[in-house]
């Protein structure tokens, strides 16, 4: 499976009609919708609340591309954020995803992130299990037994300077 160092909006679109329609992830006759917005945090204001919106935040596998010197790297701590309701028989999932910045050239701008369709299915797999259990009342289904956090392996110290969900507060990284 290729890795993708690019951000592929429709990559996402794509893989999520599908576990939704072909895999029935959520199969109780609401229609979902994905969209993104690039500058969502991860603060819920009350009357937000009382709308029905809820956040889940999850931590992927992916890989950037400096989009000045063109340099690549991998990352085990790229933050998406999602934000969430079911309202009248329709979902909403808004998305963002955080980037990161380049150690070479310290521009201060951040990169987004590309993944594998692997990576994409289980952000997403992950997604739905969460819906189920905030809109539809089902009991969240724990894969293999193991919070995903504590199968992760960290491989490499975490540059926060250079983590845009780090500037913001809310990164996946564990406090040491």
């Amino acid at each position: 499976m290729s890795r993708s160092t690019v951000w592929t909006p429709g990559f996402w679109l794509d893989i999520f009609d599908e576990l939704l329609y072909d895999d029935n992830q959520l199969d109780y006759g609401d229609e979902w919708c994905l969209n993104f917005n690039y500058t969502q945090t991860d603060e819920v204001t009350k009357e937000q609340r009382k709308k029905g919106w809820k956040v889940y935040s999850h931590c992927a596998y992916g890989h950037f591309q400096c989009g000045a010197c063109r340099k690549t790297w991998p990352s085990a701590r790229v933050v998406l954020l999602f934000r969430y309701r079911l309202r009248n028989g329709r979902g909403t999932v808004i998305m963002r995803p955080f980037g990161q910045a380049c150690r070479r050239c310290q521009d201060g701008e951040f990169d987004l992130p590309g993944f594998t369709q692997k990576e994409v299915e289980h952000a997403l797999v992950r997604l739905f299990s969460k819906i189920r259990k905030n809109c539809y009342r089902e009991e969240e289904e724990n894969e293999d037994g193991s919070s995903a956090s504590s199968t992760k392996v960290w491989t490499k110290p975490h540059e926060k300077s250079l983590c845009e969900a780090c500037c913001l507060g809310i990164c996946c990284q564990e406090d040491d």
